[in-house]
């Protein structure tokens, strides 16, 4: 069905372009070609992936083939205890990437739930309950308080109609309902007031309209269609291992093969170098490699759950790692979510207030509310009363399981702006239910968007009283007086010009502003004359203010090199000015872009500005989209936050979805790769952290591994080169693997991270995995542990002890220097002695778990036997530690000097 504006449309203009009678609705004849034309009102999953395949394609990794291969050729070798090592370790990867893609499938049925089941509609000139799914363009529904709409339409009546509509929209008030056309074909959804859409809930009063749009043609059903149509893509650490697995591959073979051809043309037998050129390229490819990065993953993801980050997808702790830009919305993530009064204009003064969130504690700035008696306290008394709101202590929380201080978290039930008058109040000692004590509300006219305002009638001593509040212009067409500290006098029109120029300057500044009047009520008034002739008492201005973690945050962000960006549903003004507050905005900087002038641009257009844009309000589910691809187009890795339905497809398509765990819908859940569970700017922060640690530790122990692996291939490969005898026997070179590759590369992947992580700039997508020196380091460290242990070999040799101590000796060698090795890589710009030894204490248990296996292997007869090692004496210790460990202390030492003098060489330039 052709989308059009039905928004700009009379009810009259749209009833005859559906060709539908308002009064009679259409007839059982009409609806049964529509439903044939425009389908069934449900939304249509495309057919998934076979869960069969899908856990079957997990086997297609080059890595996981390898290891595949590896498991085999473990088997011919005689070692089954490392074949069905590596085959738990394939089919762990196997079941944990399952899961994840498997979960990712499940967003649709999430979605799906969001339908009406049933709907109330006008057929045959007769009112009847029919399946939601049946409904088609053109037909007259009825709709009421409670119910869920079923599908677009255009309101024809309303009667007091709020929507709430966070769901497609994001915003998190409750719209008011008309039916009277728009005069701007761009207005956003969420300006759309005559318009309700698929999934909304209806929270006060009636409708009636005709539907414009079923299933797929919805704005709901657009949001699935971008759904599914969003490709899944590779993370950068995905990509890099890919990369790093064929490389290693490639060199380990071609090297075996150089080492079994040279064994060959030296005299050796081809039976026993064919099993030596097998053994070693087994322990060249780090096999462990897949199960220690799914091991640090997890454990990333255990820390951020202590940090409040809940993951849902395991490469995204990596990603967040290089994230560039973060596309957050402003209301409960950047903002606290609770409306606050921050201005009064009262007497002709402006007031600040201070004070957090619904917290009744506070401070009056140019006023002490506890001494006046006046205009400012008839003020606060009236934002009391003319309320619905009620202030609640929602919860308590504790410090530890039996101790701590106990501390209230205040929430409201009710209208959060109503809340932030109850709350202003609160703080000068003005609450309503002292009040109510002495005055008994008798009368209610509620809030309409109508009207614009909300008055209520309390009865006190010596008569009544009315309360009125809202919108400033409508509140003084109404009043006739105001309140002033010399008494009561008349409001001219000039004054009601500077009041209004009062209410401008402070919308200017975001503020949404109320005006309060109050007004004594004689008994035969109380029908029809209660909101004449008012009396003027002040204006009340609120803001939701951000999070004080959220503009830390955001200081962090910028030392990070991450571009903070804010997408929000709210005006323009009020974005500016809450992103000049968190410092997304800075000094004069003030391009902000709304939902209409972004509609005007290309793709190309926005491609080239994106980048200079930190501020996008008043935006659709599609700009959000569009802004995400934008964004990506530019080479920038982007983390997008969202609650609402109408942001599942952005948040689907970014580089990392994070999804709020408090306000998110189970939709965009669905689609996240991570939950907040506290809403808040701040935990994403934390979490990029914690990826960008995680990303260390996985070069830590890349470094570690490969260069243990290339001192394994350069000792087998010298040692044959040079026409030695082989330095270590196969069973050796599996034992050494095993070893090192196990316990203490597993603990080198759950190290901590540097404290100056948050002060690098993210690192390039397309970045190697050796890139910064740790391809240098691997090849340096990896010669030096493959000379030293072939110099140990030929002194053992040199100093006649035999061929099986010489060998027992270049065996220890080989694992002591890995072991020493393992403390080097706990940082890449930091000493041994910097970082501390003891620091991680898992890694501390690990190498002394390694040794012990060692030392078993050397002095217990029965393993000598199998490992074919002999025990070793004093002087060969002496030698061994020094060959392994000298370089690690020398290392050490070096580093420690030159980081001192580079910290002394800053001191002195400040």
């Amino acid at each position: 069905m052709q989308r059009q504006a039905w928004h700009i449309l009379s009810g009259g203009e749209i009833c005859k372009k559906l060709k539908v009678d308002p009064e009679r609705g259409l007839n059982d004849r009409e609806v049964t070609r529509r439903l044939v034309e425009f389908g069934p009102n449900s939304l249509i999953v495309k057919k998934g992936v076979n869960p069969v395949f899908l856990f079957l394609g997990q086997f297609k990794d080059f890595m996981v083939l390898v290891l595949m291969v590896a498991t085999l050729i473990s088997g011919l070798l005689g070692e089954v205890a490392d074949a069905l090592t590596i085959l738990a370790i394939i089919l762990l990867n196997a079941i944990l990437g399952f899961i994840q893609e498997y979960k990712a499938e499940k967003s649709m049925e999430s979605l799906r739930s969001l339908t009406a089941p049933e709907a109330t509609v006008l057929r045959n000139g007769t009112v009847m309950k029919i399946p939601a799914e049946e409904l088609v363009p053109g037909d007259i529904v009825m709709i009421e308080t409670g119910d869920r709409v079923p599908a677009d339409i255009r309101w024809l009546k309303s009667t007091s109609l709020r929507v709430e509509e966070s769901a497609l929209t994001g915003e998190s008030q409750p719209v008011a309902k008309n039916n009277q056309p728009l005069l701007d074909e761009y207005v956003p959804i969420a300006d759309r007031k005559n318009m309700g859409y698929m999934g909304t809930v209806v929270v006060n009063g009636r409708g009636i309209g005709v539907v414009i749009a079923t299933g797929m043609h919805t704005e709901m059903g657009i949001i699935a269609d971008m759904i599914q149509d969003i490709k899944e893509e590779e993370t950068p650490l995905q990509r890099r291992l890919a990369q790093l697995g064929k490389w290693l591959v490639t060199i380990s073979v071609a090297v075996c093969v150089v080492v079994v051809i040279t064994g060959i043309l030296q005299g050796e037998s081809l039976s026993k170098m064919f099993f030596a050129g097998v053994t070693l390229a087994v322990a060249a490819i780090p096999e462990g490699l897949p199960a220690i990065v799914t091991v640090a993953l997890a454990v990333g993801v255990q820390r951020m759950v202590k940090r409040r980050a809940i993951i849902r997808k395991l490469p995204a702790v990596e990603t967040l790692g290089c994230a560039t830009v973060i596309c957050s919305d402003k209301t409960g993530t950047l903002t606290q979510n609770e409306m606050t009064v921050r201005r009064i204009y009262c007497e002709d003064q402006i007031i600040t207030v201070s004070g957090q969130g619904y917290d009744p504690k506070g401070d009056f700035h140019g006023i002490d509310p506890y001494k006046d008696k006046g205009t400012f306290k008839e003020l606060l008394k009236c934002a009391a009363l003319c309320n619905n709101a009620v202030l609640t202590k929602k919860g308590i929380r504790v410090s530890g399981l039996f101790r701590g201080k106990r501390e209230s978290a205040w929430g409201v039930d009710g209208d959060p702006t109503e809340g932030a008058l109850l709350v202003a109040a609160a703080k000068a000692g003005v609450w309503r239910e002292g009040l109510e004590r002495k005055e008994q509300r008798v009368a209610e006219i509620p809030f309409d968007s109508e009207r614009k305002r909300m008055t209520v009638l309390y009865k006190e001593k010596g008569g009544f009283k009315a309360y009125v509040k809202g919108a400033p212009d409508i509140i003084l067409e109404l009043c006739t007086k105001e309140m002033t500290k010399q008494g009561i006098k008349e409001l001219t029109p000039e004054r009601k010009k500077e009041i209004l120029f009062i209410n401008d300057e402070m919308a200017s500044h975001a503020l949404r502003v109320l005006a309060l009047a109050v007004k004594n009520v004689e008994e035969e008034d109380q029908n029809g004359e209660v909101e004449k002739n008012l009396v003027f008492t002040g204006l009340m201005g609120m803001i939701d203010p951000p999070r004080l973690s959220a503009i830390k945050a955001i200081k962090v962000c910028r030392a990070a090199g991450i571009k903070p960006v804010m997408i929000t549903g709210d005006h323009k003004l009020t974005a500016q000015a809450v992103a000049k507050e968190l410092g997304i905005i800075r000094g004069m900087e003030t391009k902000v872009i709304t939902g209409v002038e972004l509609d005007k641009m290309t793709e190309d257009d926005l491609r080239q500005q994106v980048m200079d844009i930190s501020v996008f309000a008043r935006v659709a589910p599609r700009d959000k989209l569009r802004i995400v691809r934008a964004l990506k187009e530019n080479g920038e890795i982007v983390a997008m936050t969202g609650d609402g339905v109408n942001d599942a497809p952005a948040v689907k398509e970014a580089d990392i979805g994070v999804a709020m765990g408090q306000t998110g819908t189970d939709v965009t859940k669905e689609a996240s790769s991570m939950i907040i569970a506290d809403d808040n700017f701040a935990t994403i922060v934390a979490a990029v952290e914690e990826g960008r640690g995680i990303y260390d530790n996985i070069r830590k122990f890349i470094r570690y591994l490969l260069s243990c692996n290339l001192g394994e291939v350069l000792t087998m490969f010298l040692g044959t080169l040079v026409g030695l005898p082989l330095p270590l026997l196969p069973i050796q070179i599996l034992w050494v693997n095993l070893v090192t590759d196990g316990l203490p590369a597993m603990a080198l992947g759950v190290d901590g991270t540097d404290p100056d992580i948050m002060r690098r700039k993210p690192r390039k997508p397309n970045e190697s995995i050796f890139a910064r020196g740790l391809g240098r380091k691997i090849l340096i460290r990896g010669t030096m542990i493959g000379i030293g242990t072939l110099l140990v070999f030929v002194i053992g040799l040199w100093s006649g002890v035999g061929l099986l101590e010489a060998r027992t000796m270049a065996f220890t060698t080989l694992v002591f220097s890995q072991l020493f090795h393992v403390f080097d890589c706990k940082s890449e710009t930091r000493s041994i002695f910097e970082v501390g030894i003891f620091s991680n204490p898992l890694l501390l248990l690990a190498v002394a778990t390694s040794i012990s296996m060692q030392l078993a292997v050397i002095y217990l007869p029965v393993m000598q036997g199998i490992f074919k090692t002999a025990a070793l004496g004093a002087w060969q210790w002496v030698l061994i530690l020094i060959v392994a460990g000298g370089p690690s202390v020398l290392i050490g030492i070096a580093r420690t000097v030159r980081n001192a003098i580079r910290r002394s060489s800053l001191m002195v330039s400040r």
